[in-house]
Parts: C-alpha cells; structure tokens; sequence
C-alpha cells in the first residue's frame, strides 16, 4: 500500500464538482446565467485538476486491487466500468456544451446540457463511491 495523498485528493476535486454541478443548476434554473458561467466553468477545473491528479498518481503507483468480495464484487466492478467508460463519453460532450455557451447558441447548448449534466454529475458521484470502496472500504492491507 502506498501513503499517496492523491486518492483522497481525486476524491475531493469530484465531490467538489459534482456540488459545483448541483449549484450551477441551481444557477440557471433561477436564471443567473454569469452566476451560472462561472459555476460551470469552476466546475470543469476541478475536474481537470483532477484528471491531471489521476493520471500522476496511476503513472506513479498503477492500478489498485480491490479487494472486496461477494456480491459486493460485481457492484463494485459494475459501478467502476460505468464510471470509466462516461468519464471518456464526458470529456467531449463538456467541450460542445461549454462551446456552444460560449458562442451564444443557447438552444443547441441546452439540447447537449440535457445530456451533459446528468452524464458528468453520475461521474462526479460514481468517482467518489469507487474511491470509497477502493480506499476506505475494502482497502488493500
């Protein structure tokens, strides 16, 4: 076992996006559309310091095995397959949807939001339960 700060890190920086998620949506759902820009945005730093956190700690220390077994297995592998094969999907569906913000269509930005929010928010919280269940849970001993 390593005495890595990063996982817990990695873990902060999701939760943290995925409360800065709830509160952009809170944004413009009460129509404060820069209240809401700038939630967002924050947002996706976050989550891009944590990719670049995830991808230092995985080059330094490799993959981690769980160590859980029964039923809690699958759930756990279940859970980590859907996070990582969305956290791929988010990357580009993040860059139309800031996008299209940005150059004022907003139409076809919320057509891609409706996607996009609930894709990114299920990786944000997905994130957190695997590093629970990995690190805190079933942690190698």
């Amino acid at each position: 076992m390593n005495n890595s700060v990063l996982p817990h890190l990695n873990a902060l920086l999701n939760a943290t996006s995925g409360i800065l998620l709830v509160i952009g949506l809170i944004f413009i759902r009460r129509r404060k559309i820069t209240a809401h820009l700038t939630t967002m945005i924050a947002a996706l730093a976050v989550s891009t310091l944590f990719l670049i956190s995830y991808l230092v700690y995985h080059y330094n220390y490799g993959s981690i095995r769980f160590t859980g077994q029964g039923i809690v297995r699958p759930i756990y592998f279940t859970i980590l397959i859907t996070h990582v094969i969305l956290a791929t999907v988010i990357v580009p569906l993040i860059a139309v949807t800031l996008w299209r913000a940005l150059r004022g269509k907003y139409a076809l930005h919320r057509r891609i939001a409706r996607w996009t929010y609930p894709l990114w928010m299920y990786v944000s919280v997905t994130g957190v339960i695997v590093y629970l269940m990995l690190y805190q849970l079933y942690p190698v001993k």
